[in-house]
C-alpha cells in the first residue's frame, strides 16, 4: 500500500484566487506559510518558513474564497500532485501543489487585538469571570467523487 497524504497548518501569503472550469466547476488556488523553529549548531535560535501552493476544487474552493484573505490560518489536509504543461515557447514547466481533500478554518481575528480565547486565555484567578470558550470551527469534507479531475481543465 502506498500513502500520499499531507498535513499543513500556516497562513495564506495570499487572497485566494477563484476560478471557474469550462465545465462550471470552482477551483480555488492559494499558498500557504508554514514556519519551522530550530536552533542551530551553535544554539541560535533559527526560522525557516516553507510555502506552499494549494488547490481546492467545487464548494470548498466556494468557501475558502469566501471566508479567508491574506493572513488567514487554515489547516489543510490533502495529497501532493505535480503537473507539467508546455508553454508557447515550448519550455516544459512542472508545479508541485497540494490538492486539498479536508480544510478547517482556522480562528477569525477579533479586531480588538486582544484575547483570542486560546488555551490560556482565560481571566486571572479569582476574577469570577471566564472568557467564552472559541467556538469550533466547521470542518469541510470534499465527497469522494468518481470524476478524475482533467489537467486541461485547470484554468491556471
Amino acid at each position: 500500500m502506498n500513502l500520499n497524504k499531507v498535513f499543513i497548518f500556516g497562513n495564506l501569503t495570499r487572497d485566494p484566487e477563484l476560478r471557474q472550469t469550462p465545465g462550471g466547476q470552482a477551483v480555488c488556488a492559494f499558498a500557504v506559510a508554514t514556519n519551522r523553529v530550530f536552533k542551530d549548531k551553535s544554539g541560535q535560535k533559527q526560522e525557516q518558513v516553507e510555502f506552499h501552493n494549494i488547490v481546492a476544487w467545487g464548494r470548498q474552493a466556494e468557501i475558502i474564497n469566501q471566508y479567508l484573505r491574506k493572513g488567514s490560518s487554515i489547516l489543510v489536509e490533502g495529497r501532493l500532485q505535480t503537473r507539467s504543461w508546455q508553454d508557447q515557447q515550448g519550455v516544459k514547466h512542472w508545479k508541485t501543489e497540494i490538492v486539498a481533500e479536508q480544510i478547517q478554518l482556522g480562528p477569525r481575528s477579533s479586531g480588538g487585538g486582544g484575547n483570542t480565547g486560546g488555551m490560556n486565555g482565560g481571566s486571572a484567578a479569582g476574577s469570577g469571570s471566564r472568557a467564552p470558550a472559541p467556538e469550533p470551527m466547521p470542518v469541510i469534507d470534499i465527497p469522494d467523487e468518481s470524476d478524475e479531475i482533467d489537467v486541461k481543465d485547470i484554468p491556471f
